[in-house]
């Protein structure tokens, strides 16, 4: 008989080896930032690094997720780890030889990110076929830990080896990570056959086409996709008002403690749900864990002008988002078939995530264009000192509340909808 742990070798395998090259990969991004910035003193220079690494991911899944669907899962994994490799190679020679410019970084992250949208649904599919379904809640936790370990660690040990050694050394580090997790995949790692569905000669633009019809035809996926679409359009308003609250309030270094504390929250929450049992209605369990998250962080933020209460705030916010993640991948994973789950999961990530950098641009309008000038306008106004406090970061203590408000709003408004769909595991 088998045990657990040889049910899940394969897994513990890949998820081990990807986890520690996803590390070497955000170190290096890390760095790359803190270099450019030294170069350009610039936040906009350096924020357009992630947004040259975002686009393609958004504007290209649909596409890329047909395109993972045509071929091999493994090989598509391999190829293209090994271009995003040799483009960290690009930056090392280019570097080590005093020629590295920032139109290069800027070129670079932009094929580093399509090399991941296509990477990412094989990814997400790899996982499916060597996943028992009885473990899909416990590996989607340990999936979260690890991201949110990374998310943690990553900047801690990047600025510290920068500092100590200079670039080359972060990149030499990353390349490592690498070919532990390249080799470990080419060598190790046997996938199953996915059934043939005569797709060989089906252009890419037909596939992505079905997997919008899939989730057509599937409201309940849908829904839940477009649910999660106005929480990351809340959150990443959120994202764009925290820094323009603490910092007037409290300074670079309270924003830094404030921000990891989301972190450590997540893999408090990772190991959770790694554990815990199977609800008895995933979909329940999605709305009501955001209910949870954005109505009672926001309002904390928004009402308090101490530290320790933000800290807490932040906690509360984040240690359910790995319970909502993993029960989002299980009905995924459940209701989609195997030979669709590349261009679907390519579909999911365009639709859920096109409102983050909206989000992010919208927070911050709203903050410096309109709830800013509204404090100050009526700063004598004492029921308004009272809640949101005065001065500069007063403005964004009222957008906090308006983004509980707005949180409250879609998970109540949705969790109606949603209750209208029945779920059921096979």
């Amino acid at each position: 008989m088998k045990t657990k742990t040889n049910h899940l070798r394969d897994f513990y395998i890949l998820w081990s080896t990807q986890s520690l090259s996803q590390l070497g990969s955000a170190m290096t991004s890390f760095a790359l930032t803190l270099w450019l910035f030294e170069k350009t003193g610039s936040a906009l220079s350096t924020a357009a690094l992630t947004i040259c690494t975002y686009a393609p991911y958004v504007i290209m899944s649909i596409f890329a997720g047909a395109i993972s669907d045509r071929f091999d899962k493994k090989k598509t994994m391999l190829v293209c780890d090994a271009l995003a490799a040799l483009t960290t190679l690009l930056v090392f020679f280019l570097y080590r030889t005093d020629r590295l410019a920032i139109w290069h970084l800027y070129a670079i992250n932009a094929f580093s990110g399509l090399m991941n949208t296509v990477q990412q649904p094989a990814s997400e599919v790899t996982y499916t076929l060597i996943v028992p379904k009885e473990y899909y809640q416990k590996t989607s936790g340990l999936q979260s830990l690890s991201r949110s370990l990374i998310s943690i660690g990553n900047p801690l040990i990047a600025s510290a080896l920068y500092g100590l050694a200079g670039l080359d050394a972060v990149i030499a580090v990353d390349l490592l990570t690498f070919a532990v997790a390249f080799l470990s995949l080419m060598v190790f790692i046997r996938l199953p056959e996915i059934p043939s569905q005569n797709e060989a000669e089906e252009n890419v633009i037909r596939l992505a086409k079905e997997g919008l019809s899939f989730l057509r035809k599937n409201p309940l996926v849908l829904y839940v996709i477009l649910f999660m679409s106005g929480v990351n359009l809340i959150a990443s308003a959120f994202d764009a008002v925290l820094p323009a609250m603490v910092i007037p309030m409290s300074g670079n270094s309270t924003l830094g403690i404030v921000t990891s504390c989301s972190g450590l929250a997540m893999v408090l929450g990772s190991l959770i749900v790694s554990v815990m049992p199977k609800p008895k209605d995933r979909v329940r369990m999605i709305y009501l864990t955001m209910l949870f998250s954005l109505g009672i962080e926001n309002f904390l933020l928004a009402f308090s002008r101490n530290p320790i209460i933000w800290c807490v705030g932040q906690v509360i916010g984040w240690v359910l988002v790995p319970v909502m993640s993993a029960n989002e991948n299980v009905i995924m994973r459940n209701s989609v078939p195997i030979h669709l789950q590349g261009r679907v999961y390519a579909c999911r990530n365009t639709l859920q995530f096109f409102t983050i950098p909206i989000g992010l641009a919208l927070g911050g309008f709203l903050v410096d264009h309109v709830c800013e000038p509204f404090m100050e306008r009526n700063v004598t106004t004492e029921w308004l000192t009272l809640l949101f406090g005065s001065g500069k970061g007063s403005g964004a203590a009222l957008m906090m509340f308006i983004l509980g408000v707005a949180g409250i709003v879609l998970c109540l408004v949705s969790g109606q909808k949603l209750k209208q769909y029945q779920y059921t595991e096979g």
